[in-house]
């Protein structure tokens, strides 16, 4: 069993920033692909940045040059930088690892003046 527990989130205003983390314990972390997803009130889910084994990154077209995702293997923990937050980033994010698959239990992420 794989388990994910994610922290960071809180309230910021526009243009700040925030680090969500994910710490995983229980698996080979290295192994896995990961990533973050948010979903706000009535939206639906909606991946916003998977980092592979191999470091290889993607973004969703809304946070592109904004978020960074990262990992450590080190510390068995993957990153979300999220940069000039803006009021549409407002949404619970998860981290996860599809494959095994597992979740965390998600973090709230307000952005608000």
């Amino acid at each position: 069993q794989v388990q994910l527990v994610g922290s960071g989130g809180g309230l910021v205003q526009p243009g700040g920033s925030l680090r969500l983390s994910c710490a995983a314990s229980g698996g080979i972390f290295m192994m896995y692909n990961m990533r973050w997803d948010r979903q706000a009130p009535g939206k639906q889910r909606e991946v916003v940045a998977t980092i592979t084994s191999g470091r290889s990154t993607n973004y969703a077209d809304s946070v592109k040059g904004r978020f960074t995702i990262s990992r450590d293997n080190a510390k068995n923990t993957v990153y979300l930088q999220m940069n000039n937050l803006k009021p549409e980033d407002t949404a619970v994010y998860r981290c996860g690892a599809p494959q095994v698959p597992s979740w965390g239990q998600g973090t709230q992420v307000t952005v608000s003046s």
